[in-house]
Parts: structure tokens; C-alpha cells; sequence
């Protein structure tokens, strides 16, 4: 294994980071005068770091110049703040994907994450690890985390498999942002080399169960406008309150299952001009709503009481925090 970075196994992001959306204006281009708004947004939430550019970001809509150009934009909202910054880099080429590690790195990112190629989709598991490696390469001060989304980029492969090979080839190699329904793997992961990697657990609508297998950080769209129900389940969690936890997981899905039958991301949007953070509409093949959809959304989340979950804020930041439990897993 090749030397280590000492900034990378030193990193541990924990608590609610948020998977930003990129902000459009009422012509479509980028609105980067929106970014200071999402920051203080976040912050106002207790949110402890920004995922930009990847799946709720749209990355595959945005040009190179734009993921440059917000890697800067961010840089600047976030900088003498908490928040740490995570750019997703991942791109169908390598070469834009490795101009993007250099760039954010360049503009004092936390870390950098990235997606497998998804078109031209590698074989096996030592092609994965050579993609990834030849981006991390670029960034060699920060710290690589692999995105792992099957359900969007069709590439499955052993994610603990994934970790003991890039270890040996990937000296930033830091975790994962583990977006996968497979929570036997999960647990695996954060279990390897007894809980060396940081894993990142991906899935708002299951956060409970990430909890009980070890999760100490979460990466979510849903973040972004509904951080009050997950930090009330953080903390019942850590107080041993799984009833509580539960009813809070439960908004939580309640909320995706409507968002999700108007089109996840497009109605994601709509909700944050709703709670006072516009950030414009989705881009094609995305299809924004109507106003009559709009409405409609409002309504449905009226009615089930999603407007007063948000407005209930915990008396303080719950943070992910090892318990009995969790301690248990990690040293069986």
C-alpha cells in the first residue's frame, strides 16, 4: 500500500451533509448569487457540509465550465464557516473528471467524491479501482470518496471488495458515499479494518436503519429543506428513543413517496422556493412543474403536516454518535 495522507485518515465527516441543487436562473443559466443564499440556509440547519455536483446537483445537465464555475462559487459561501465542502468530480470522461479533481482541489475543497462511468460502464472490479485511482491521482491533498449509486449508474460491484483493492491503489482513498439499498454491504463497510473508512450513508428514507449500523455521517437531498425531522431523529436515536426515531423516519418517507410521484428532483426544487431558497427549475429532460403541479404539491405536503415537521427544531445540533450499539458492531 502506498503511503498514506495524513489530512485524509484524519477526515471524518459526521452529521447531515447536504447533496446541494444548482441553482438556475428564470433563463436557465447559472445562478451562482443563489449559492450564499443555500449556505446560509444550511448553516441557519445545523448542516455540516455540502455535496455539490453530483445526482440533486445534476451534474450530467452541467457543462464543465458550470461545475468549475461552482466548485469557485461554493468555495466562497463556505469559506470561514463549518461547512465542509465535498465536490463531486465523477464524469462519463476521465480527462473532464481528473480537469475537475485538479480544479477542486485548486479552490480548497473538503474532499472529492466520483461516480463511476455510466455509459461505458467498467467490467470488474480492478477496472473501477483504476478509473477512480486515475482521478484521485489528481487531487493528491484530498481525501477520495467513491459514489456508489447502482440504482442510477447500473454499475454493482462489492463495495467492501472495493475498499480492501483501492486501499492498496488509492493512498487519498477516504470511504464512500454509500447511496445502495444493500445494507448487508453497508455494515460491512463500516466494519472493515475495524471502522478505518468513513462511510457515508446515502439513503434519507432509511436513515434510521444507517444509524444502527454504524453510520456517523449522511449525505441527503432532503437535507437541503427538511434537516429539523432528521436532527429529531439523530437525537431520539442517541437518547435510546426508537419510537420517536421511527414516527420521524416515517415523515421522512411519507415526504419522498409524495415528492417522488411528482418527479423527485423537479418537486425537490419546488419545495425550496417554498421555504424561501429558490433555486430555479430542473433542466431537460427533467420536466419542472406546472403551477397547478405546484400547488398541488403544497397541498399534499399541507396535509400531511410536513410544513409544521420543518418548523419544529430541536433545542440543539443532534449529531451521529456512537452507542452502545454501534460500538458493539464495530468491535465484534
Amino acid at each position: 500500500m502506498q503511503n498514506r495522507n495524513s489530512i485524509v485518515d484524519n477526515l471524518q465527516l459526521t452529521g447531515l451533509i447536504a447533496a446541494a441543487p444548482t441553482p438556475f436562473g428564470s433563463n436557465g443559466s447559472l445562478n451562482c448569487a443563489a449559492v450564499s443564499r443555500q449556505a446560509e440556509h444550511l448553516l441557519t440547519h445545523s448542516i455540516t457540509g455540502v455535496f455539490i455536483c453530483g445526482t440533486t446537483g445534476e451534474s450530467h445537465s452541467l457543462t464543465l465550465a458550470e461545475r468549475r464555475k461552482l466548485h469557485r462559487c461554493w468555495s466562497d459561501a463556505v469559506r470561514g464557516t463549518p461547512l465542509k465542502l465535498i465536490c463531486h468530480v465523477g464524469h462519463n470522461c476521465l480527462a473532464d473528471a481528473q480537469t475537475l479533481a485538479v480544479d477542486a482541489q485548486k479552490n480548497g475543497a473538503t474532499a472529492i467524491a466520483a461516480l463511476a462511468s455510466s455509459y461505458f460502464k467498467p467490467r470488474d472490479l480492478k477496472m473501477l479501482v483504476n478509473w477512480c485511482a486515475a482521478i484521485a491521482e489528481k487531487a493528491p491533498e484530498l481525501p477520495f470518496y467513491f459514489y456508489d449509486i447502482p440504482s442510477w449508474t447500473r454499475v454493482e460491484q462489492s463495495m467492501p471488495g472495493f475498499l480492501a483493492e483501492a486501499q492498496q491503489r488509492i493512498p487519498t482513498l477516504r470511504g464512500l458515499k454509500f447511496t445502495n439499498s444493500d445494507l448487508a454491504q453497508f455494515l460491512a463497510c463500516v466494519r472493515q479494518g475495524n471502522g478505518m473508512f468513513d462511510i457515508l450513508y446515502g439513503n434519507d428514507e432509511s436513515l434510521l436503519a444507517g444509524l444502527v449500523l454504524g453510520a456517523r455521517g449522511a449525505v441527503g437531498s432532503t437535507y437541503n429543506f427538511a434537516a429539523p425531522i432528521y436532527h429529531r431523529l439523530i437525537q431520539a436515536f442517541n437518547e435510546g428513543d426508537f419510537e420517536a426515531a421511527r414516527i420521524e423516519q416515517a415523515r421522512s418517507v411519507d415526504m419522498v413517496r409524495i415528492l417522488a410521484s411528482y418527479g423527485f428532483l423537479a418537486a425537490a426544487k419546488s419545495v425550496m422556493a417554498m421555504i424561501g431558497v429558490d433555486c430555479g427549475q430542473v433542466r431537460v429532460p427533467l420536466q419542472a412543474l406546472t403551477k397547478e403541479q405546484t400547488a398541488k404539491l403544497r397541498a399534499e405536503l399541507q396535509d400531511v403536516g410536513f410544513f409544521e415537521w420543518i418548523r419544529l427544531r430541536p433545542a440543539k445540533p443532534a449529531h451521529l454518535a456512537p452507542t452502545a450499539v454501534t460500538t458493539a458492531l464495530l468491535q465484534a
